[in-house]
């Protein structure tokens, strides 16, 4: 029977999750000398961890038992749970808990696979709780494991080829013997990115407080506390993209290390100058990257320092900068909207090494003499009609200062 089929079958299943996440009757574990306890046989596991089989050279170069005293400390121990087992402990059905581990992007799993482990367990209870003592609704679970899930993916792939670029260039091997070795050096690594990670994640989320509260605080000075904005898109951003000239032709002239380089390079100019700017990098796509920023003029220094940046830069090309001024809606790390599509039809409108913005936008900085708004004849945009197009450039003041 497929994995949906037995699922489906609500005798061998507890019933499906409510919004309150209600509880199920543990089932008894098997015994210690059940073969249901033993670890999982190779090709259990599909993300090719201890248990997985890799097959060719690049597998056998690779120490084993290396992987899998390192699986154990990440994991949290040895893998003795089936997903029935897992879900059955933290007293939720299997369909409620495939939710959750989907959402963080776990693999599909048959019945007798032996995946899990009791810190797995003890995630899904923690999740789980938060639903049934009404802190959360299932589909907010979901969603926050989602979260966690993809960012904490794109992190770790991250985190892997930066160490790996590391040990190729400082000690000269070869990339597949250094991803042999970051597998033996990654144990004395693990805590101290933990740490820097709890971290990191606590003092974003104060950053995120600070900007609910003095938010609120605008909002209920702009209505005398009592009318509420019913505008569908709730947050007005200051909404821009950068965009590098000329980067697929240019890439086609690369090779892989070259073209790895300036893409590292151009994210992480990026992601400093929207930093000390005060903006947020709202995600990259290949040369392009988007971000929003509280006010007109906090987005307005980001795009100026951006254009500065590359146009200065021997090593990459200028930049197309874009800004607009409006409302967005916020989903899911990103954000939706007309202000976001027309930031995007204005990018490709722009001159290189400039920043191209609207009238409206022009409009709120007009009276801030740091800012030159120089503007040019209408143009029709698509999906927009005739727009009237401005070019902002910097006027009195240093602009950003990066260290």
């Amino acid at each position: 029977m497929s994995e949906e089929g037995r699922d489906a079958d609500r005798t061998a299943d507890p019933e499906p999750m409510t919004l309150s996440m209600p509880a199920v009757p543990p089932r008894a574990r098997p015994g210690a000398g059940s073969s249901d306890n033993a670890r999982p046989s190779a090709g259990a596991d599909s993300t090719g961890g201890a248990g997985g089989t890799n097959s060719g050279a690049a597998s056998a170069a690779i120490d084993r038992e290396d992987v899998r005293r390192l699986e154990a400390q990440l994991i949290g121990g040895p893998r003795t749970l089936k997903r029935r087992e897992a879900a059955a402990e933290a007293g939720v059905s299997l369909l409620s808990a495939r939710k959750l581990w989907r959402a963080m992007g776990f693999p599909n799993l048959d019945d007798d696979a032996v995946f899990f482990t009791e810190q797995d367990r003890e995630a899904l209870t923690t999740v789980i709780e938060l639903v049934r003592d009404e802190q959360l609704t299932e589909e907010a679970a979901i969603s926050i494991m989602r979260s966690i899930g993809q960012m904490t993916d794109r992190m770790v792939v991250w985190q892997i080829e930066a160490l790996v670029e590391e040990m190729v260039v400082q000690r000269g091997i070869p990339d597949a013997e250094a991803r042999k070795a970051l597998v033996a050096a990654l144990p004395a690594l693990i805590e101290p990115l933990e740490k820097t990670l709890v971290y990191a994640w606590k003092r974003q989320m104060n950053s995120a407080v600070q900007r609910l509260a003095l938010r609120a605080e605008a909002g209920l000075a702009s209505h005398d506390g009592s009318a509420s904005d019913d505008n569908p898109l709730p947050l007005a951003r200051a909404v821009g993209f950068a965009d590098l000239v000329s980067y697929t032709s240019l890439s086609r002239q690369m090779n892989e290390k070259t073209l790895a380089h300036m893409v590292q390079r151009f994210e992480h100019k990026c992601a400093e100058i929207i930093s000390v700017g005060g903006g947020r990098l709202v995600k990259t796509i290949g040369d392009e990257v988007l971000f929003n920023a509280e006010t007109p003029e906090a987005g307005a220094e980001i795009s100026l320092a951006l254009a500065k940046a590359f146009t200065e830069d021997d090593l990459l090309p200028a930049a197309r900068v874009s800004l607009v001024w409006g409302r967005v809606l916020s989903r899911l790390g990103d954000i939706y909207g007309p202000t976001v599509n027309l930031a995007s039809r204005l990018t490709s409108l722009a001159e290189p090494g400039t920043v191209l913005t609207d009238a409206s936008t022009a409009a709120a900085l007009r009276h801030n003499d740091r800012f030159v708004l120089i503007p040019h004849q209408p143009r029709n945009v698509r999906g927009f009609g005739e727009i009237h197009p401005v070019t902002l450039a910097r006027g009195t003041g240093p602009g950003l200062i990066l260290d």
